[in-house]
This record gives structure tokens, C-alpha cells and sequence, in this order.
């Protein structure tokens, strides 16, 4: 009878913290979805990053070009280091749906969730000494550091086109999992305590 009493009440917690979960994630449809990115030259050289979209209007394929507003792209942003990891600087090509750089190309799956095709970010403001990173996606990929607006870049590091994208977990999600997983901790102390009367009490 113990027995199937405490199966029960872990039945009933497992279905708890399953309920608790879906209703705090269905309170807070997902609309933006972020997804991050991380590439390495060769030369040790680093960029990391993310982008988002709105992902109810968002199509199959986000083609986006140039500057001003982007068609679906709603942020991008960069950060470059160098190989001792010493960080060189942050760009938000793309801010509010609107992208700075008349350079800007970017290509994305949304369904294989992949970049592809040509990527040019960052850099593009006409600032001098800024740093700009370009090419094709598994092609080559370069990062470059402008020298004066005028001459040609300092190209600082490539790759063979190879670089990583992957999804990053809505705050909701995590907030309906880690709210779940803490009533199910505390819902499974008090069924341990209320077991242990029953046996002392036996």
C-alpha cells in the first residue's frame, strides 16, 4: 500500500512540474529566435557572435544586403579577438532591423539552420582602423583590419569557410524548466519526509 502510495506521488510530481513547465512556456510564445555564431582563422584569430529573428514571419531563406532596413534580420552582432584572446571590438551591424553597413551580405536556412552563400559583417561605418570580416561561407572566410579608409586592408587571419551556428535557448524556456525542475526538487523532499513517517510510524 506504501508502495503504491509513493508511486503515485511521483506520478503526480512528474505531472506537476511537466504542467508547470508548459503553462509559464505557453504564457510566452516564442517569437525572436537568437541563434549564435563562432568562427576561428587559422592564425588564431576569433569572432563570436549572434543574430535574430522574428521566427512566425520569417521565411525558409533570409537573404539580406546593404544598409538600411533589412527585410526579416532583426539584430547581428560580432566580436572580434585576437589569438592571445585579447578582445578588439564589437559591431551591431544589424540593430533594431536596420543594418549600418552598405557591405553587409548575409545568407541563413532557417529550416537546416545554416549560413551559407556570401557573408560580409561588421566594419562598413567608414571608421578608420575598424574591422570587418568577409567571404563565403564554405569557401573562405577572412578577417580584415582597415588601415586608413583608403589602401587595402591588413588581412589578420582565414579559414576555409568553416563556422559554427547554434541556436540559443529562449530565457522563457529556461525560466519554465528551471522553475519546473525546482518545485519538482522541493515536491520530492517533502514526499521523502512524508515517507519516512510512514516507515517510522510502521
Amino acid at each position: 500500500m506504501k508502495t503504491l502510495s509513493t508511486n503515485i506521488a511521483t506520478t503526480v510530481m512528474a505531472t506537476t512540474v511537466l504542467s508547470v513547465a508548459a503553462l509559464i512556456n505557453a504564457a510566452n510564445p516564442a517569437q525572436a529566435i537568437t541563434f549564435k555564431f563562432n568562427w576561428e582563422g587559422d592564425a588564431g584569430y576569433s569572432a563570436a557572435g549572434t543574430f535574430s529573428y522574428d521566427e512566425t514571419t520569417a521565411p525558409t531563406i533570409i537573404t539580406e544586403s546593404g544598409s538600411g532596413a533589412t527585410d526579416y534580420l532583426q539584430s547581428l552582432s560580432v566580436s572580434f579577438y585576437d589569438p592571445s584572446d585579447t578582445f578588439l571590438g564589437t559591431y551591431n551591424t544589424v540593430a533594431g532591423g536596420v543594418s549600418e553597413s552598405s557591405f553587409f551580405k548575409f545568407n541563413f536556412d532557417t529550416a537546416t539552420k545554416t549560413l551559407f552563400g556570401d557573408f560580409d559583417i561588421a566594419g562598413g561605418t567608414g571608421v578608420i582602423g575598424e574591422y570587418f570580416f568577409q567571404g563565403k561561407i564554405g569557401e573562405s572566410l577572412r578577417l580584415y583590419k582597415d588601415v586608413d579608409q583608403v589602401s587595402t586592408s591588413i588581412l589578420l587571419d582565414q579559414n576555409s569557410g568553416s563556422i559554427s551556428v547554434s541556436p540559443v535557448p529562449e530565457p522563457f524556456t529556461l525560466l519554465g524548466v528551471g522553475t519546473a525542475l525546482g518545485f519538482g526538487a522541493s515536491f520530492k523532499k517533502k514526499l521523502a519526509k512524508s515517507t519516512k513517517k510512514e516507515h517510522e510510524t510502521a
